[in-house]
């Protein structure tokens, strides 16, 4: 858990220089840390809007929508890191903005989800729709129980699935599907002989994410259970 910690605490801090130069436009233009938590729940909104226009106009085998989409939630998620650093290093942190920025992160994932949902519902993937809406589930319980646990006193963080690997995996799978449609087709399928049933298509390529995501988000936020039981069970002890 500490060697975890520590390899994600310096792949931020390698991307926090990179994109300082941005936060201090950012200040310097007089943008606050809320303004950019605002400015990243908009673009989330334009993330399901791009899933459903995707649904309505859109057929089954074209992904661009689904590319597009990905895109954008990487666009997205970039401004779920600059606005903690406006506030770090424009000096303008605050209880109620950490407050904003938490229950902004939740809607900007829940309209995210709905969108995907509704996309891959409209297209006929019900099996899928139905691994998206455990996913959505399990982002939702790993935020939960840490807030929870850190409620009660008891830190709560780590696992295999956090909020920036949630957007990245869902990101870069969207974008690699809509990629992957322009070489392979839409309507691509990989079958083995002796199975009457496909084993692959192109829309695999950003389903079976979604589809280890579910897993992994639930694992994650089970385990942040345990933890919290034991440390809670440890403070007892110790009173």
């Amino acid at each position: 858990m500490a060697q975890e910690t520590s390899v994600r605490t310096s792949l931020q801090l390698g991307i926090y220089k990179i994109i300082d130069p941005f936060v201090k436009l950012l200040i310097k233009i007089g943008l606050t840390p809320n303004a950019v938590t605002s400015i990243g729940f908009i673009l989330n909104v334009g993330v399901a809007a791009i899933f459903i226009i995707g649904a309505e106009d859109g057929n089954r085998g074209d992904f661009e929508y689904v590319g597009w989409a990905g895109g954008l939630i990487l666009f997205a998620g970039l401004f779920d890191m600059l606005d903690g650093q406006v506030a770090r290093l424009g000096n303008m942190k605050s209880v109620f903005g950490a407050l904003y920025d938490s229950v902004l992160d939740r809607y900007s994932e829940l309209i995210m989800f709905l969108g995907i949902c509704y996309y891959l519902v409209a297209h006929h993937y019900f099996l899928s729709s139905i691994f998206a809406f455990i996913a959505l589930i399990g982002s939702m319980m790993v935020s939960y129980v840490r807030a929870r646990a850190e409620g009660l006193g008891v830190e709560c963080k780590g696992g295999l699935m956090q909020r920036p690997e949630r957007v990245i995996t869902i990101g870069v799978f969207a974008i690699a599907c809509g990629i992957t449609s322009s070489y392979i087709g839409g309507d691509y399928k990989l079958y083995i002989p002796g199975l009457k049933f496909h084993v692959f298509e192109t829309m695999s390529v950003f389903t079976f994410p979604i589809t280890l995501l579910a897993v992994l988000t639930n694992f994650t936020a089970f385990k942040r259970l345990t933890d919290a039981r034991k440390a809670l069970s440890e403070t007892k002890d110790e009173q």
